[in-house]
Order: structure tokens, then C-alpha cells, then sequence
């Protein structure tokens, strides 16, 4: 992956954390923030995804464990310290960061493809969707037809540190990938 791709993931991140409105909040001392899996709305998310897929005459979605995995260790990260990014806290891109989980091992062809979202209020599957939607790159990411798997992760935190301004938040993390 060039360096101009993963600066372009990068910047789109951050243009997409710009773009999302997040309600006032107070500041919260550490001892007081939660985490919480979002499971509902992983579950969520994947209907409205394959509904998409089905929708423009591609193959859905199938949930993957190891995919699964590597979406809920970033969503943890960046929600727990304070960065919203497909590359990891160290600096990690995030295929290397993926294959850690989902290796390419024997299979003759291997691809991962990764969407981030932030949110502060609610947040359904129905605007995930949209709020990728309104994004190209996020939206050819949903469109590309050699995705079979897919990991979700929904993590929430009552108030999370750095670029969420100890504001509640929602990560997800949706990590794409095919091994034939």
C-alpha cells in the first residue's frame, strides 16, 4: 500500500471525525468512564450492510471471528486512547494491523478494506450507514464486489479521552476481507 493511499485513509478519517456532530458534554473523571460492546447494533449494522450489498446485486456479508477481532481491538483502542484512525496507536497501518488476525496463510489471494465511524448521541445502523454512504471512498468500500467477510465492532464509552473531548462516544470499526 503506498504512502499516498494510507495518508488519504488517514486524512478521510479525520474529514468523516470532522463531520459528525457531537452534542456538548461534561468532562468526566477516569474512575467514571464505561465501555460497553454494542452487540445489537453490530447485528444491526450488518443487515443494513447486506441489505445495501443485496441491493446493488452483490454477494452479502458473512460475519468472520478473526475479522471480528481485529475490528473490536481498534475500536477499543481508539475509544479507550483518544485517537480515531485506521492506523493503529503505534503507527501500525491498518492491513498489518488486520492480518495480525485474518492472515493471508496459504490463500493465493488475500484483501482487507477497513470503514471508521464516530459518533457522539444516538447512533443507529441506519445513520452508520448513511454517514459512510455520504462518503465516497467509505461508500466504494461498502460496493467493493471481492469482500466475503466481515468484522464488526460497536464500542461505546460514556466518556472517552483525546480527539472525543471526553464527550460519550460510539466507535465502529467494520474490517473487510477476502482469503481465497
Amino acid at each position: 500500500m503506498s504512502g499516498g493511499f494510507r495518508a488519504a485513509l488517514v486524512l478521510l478519517a479525520l474529514v468523516v471525525a470532522a463531520t459528525v456532530v457531537a452534542a456538548p458534554g461534561t468532562a468526566r473523571p477516569q474512575a467514571e468512564r464505561t465501555l460497553t460492546a454494542q452487540d445489537d447494533l453490530e447485528t444491526s449494522i450488518l443487515r443494513e450492510i447486506n441489505a445495501f450489498r443485496r441491493a446493488h446485486g452483490l454477494a452479502p456479508l458473512r460475519l468472520n471471528v478473526r475479522l471480528r477481532a481485529a475490528a473490536d481491538a481498534h475500536s477499543t483502542a481508539m475509544v479507550t486512547r483518544g485517537f480515531f484512525a485506521h492506523a493503529s496507536a503505534d503507527g501500525t497501518s491498518f492491513w498489518q494491523r488486520v492480518a495480525r488476525y485474518y492472515p493471508r496463510g496459504g490463500h493465493a489471494q488475500w484483501s482487507v478494506g477497513e470503514n471508521l465511524l464516530w459518533a457522539s448521541g444516538d447512533l443507529d445502523a441506519k445513520r452508520a450507514l448513511r454517514m459512510w454512504l455520504n462518503s465516497p471512498p467509505h461508500r466504494k468500500i461498502l460496493l467493493t464486489a471481492r469482500w466475503r467477510e466481515i468484522g464488526l465492532s460497536a464500542v461505546h464509552s460514556t466518556s472517552a479521552p483525546g480527539v472525543y473531548r471526553d464527550l460519550p462516544v460510539t466507535v465502529v470499526t467494520a474490517d473487510f476481507g477476502v482469503r481465497r
